[in-house]
């Protein structure tokens, strides 16, 4: 079958870090057998890793779509449906704008929901807990935090910014 040569094709191409010749195998393996849903996984997969993340959904879409019997299909959908919200929150807090409250309490929705498709997402919440602070939700900024800690207990940075929200929240509060 051609479609397993073109895979092959790609691998190789993601061995010597050729990414866009690897896409271009994997996307040729689709049209030449487009109902395999691993093969769109794995373009999938590549896209992501590639910074692409809508053509990533659509492949992974289409893997869900074809093989939902297959848990693995669904919870990467799911995870890059989080990483997506995660990027449209991000778009909003990193503007360099102040952000009306009304807006930042939409961007707590999308987060939620991220939290939701992947609770396993660090990402997410880091995000909902700078959203939260920017609302002056520091309490609930300081539990998203601890969220995260629990997934990533090593990472330094993650305390460092929990004293700084616990100090932001103390100085709310005796103001």
């Amino acid at each position: 079958m051609k479609s397993e040569q073109f895979v092959r094709n790609a691998y190789h191409c993601i061995l010597q870090n050729d990414f866009e010749g690897a896409l271009q195998w994997f996307e040729a393996a689709v049209l030449e057998d487009p109902d395999s849903a691993e093969i769109h996984y794995r373009c999938s997969v590549t896209y992501a890793r590639s910074s692409r993340l809508e053509k990533a959904l659509e492949h992974a879409q289409k893997a869900f779509e074809l093989a939902p019997e297959k848990s693995e299909y669904l919870l990467y959908l799911q995870h890059l449906q989080s990483m997506r919200l995660v990027q449209d929150a991000k778009k909003i807090i990193d503007s360099g704008k102040v952000a009306p409250a009304s807006e930042l309490y939409q961007t707590v929705s999308k987060l939620k929901e991220a939290v939701k498709l992947d609770p396993l997402y660090g990402e997410a919440y880091i995000w909902l807990a700078l959203t939260y602070s920017q609302l002056n939700e520091h309490a609930l900024a300081i539990a998203s935090l601890k969220e995260v800690i629990a997934l990533q207990p090593h990472d330094h940075g993650l305390h460092e910014m929990l004293d700084q929200l616990k100090h932001r929240l103390s100085s709310y509060l005796h103001d």
